[in-house]
């Protein structure tokens, strides 16, 4: 194995998601770059696959194209056009909850601070991250849950939750990689590092990767040691 290098393995990894699925928050950044359906998409993207994201925001998006077309839905409206995202009940009451707060605190305008936007119902230090690297193009580390465990497969960070693996990539991580990490290793373990059964045998960073606390996949049709 050689040794790990992080611009390299990085290097190696833009041009080989280029050619995956785009994650749906990126796609709808480049389709309309507006901070209220960023946000939203975002809400709507926790515990959800991208498919049924991009389904249910495009629903949405239709009767509620900004904050005040948002505003005139009531919260079960909201809930059936979002079905079936995850905690589409909670989403939906997050949602209904937004314009009002918005009004209230921020002259109806989405803030592009971390800290701002975690006083918006439904948004915690992820998606927030998220909102500020995607929508307003800000220096932010959005951490999820493959950002998390492939930075620790790597060896990169050793941290336990995904707070812990912000903070320390906001120490560590040069900030030219900042605003690419999350779509890139998103697409990557969405992709390729899934979190079940990775695809170690046609990773394109094998030779660089320690592959810390990976079980290798089982390929199919090897016969057991007796």
């Amino acid at each position: 194995m050689m040794k790990f290098s992080l611009p390299k393995v990085l290097q190696i990894l833009t041009k080989e998601v280029a050619g995956y699925a785009v994650p749906i928050v990126d796609l709808i950044a480049v389709q309309t770059k507006d901070p209220y359906k960023v946000l939203v998409a975002t809400i709507l993207s926790a515990r959800t696959k991208d498919e049924t994201t991009a389904k249910a925001a495009d629903r949405l998006f239709k009767e509620a194209p900004d904050l005040t077309g948002l505003a005139a839905l009531s919260e079960e409206r909201i809930a059936k056009l979002i079905f079936p995202v995850g905690f589409y009940k909670n989403k939906a009451g997050f949602l209904s909850r937004l314009p009002s707060v918005l009004a209230s605190e921020f002259g109806n305008k989405i803030p592009d601070e971390v800290e701002a936007l975690t006083r918006l119902p439904g948004v915690g230090r992820k998606t927030a991250n998220l909102v500020v690297a995607v929508a307003f193009k800000k220096p932010a580390i959005c951490v999820d849950t493959h950002v998390h465990r492939i930075m620790n497969i790597w060896g990169y960070v050793e941290t336990h939750t995904p707070l812990e693996t912000e903070m320390a990539l906001r120490e560590k991580l040069p900030p030219q990689y900042w605003l690419t990490i999350n779509s890139t290793l998103v697409a990557f373990g969405q992709g390729t590092c899934k979190p079940v059964g990775p695809h170690c045998d046609r990773c394109v960073i094998a030779q660089y990767c320690p592959r810390i606390g990976v079980r290798p996949r089982k390929v199919p049709g090897r016969s057991k040691k007796m």
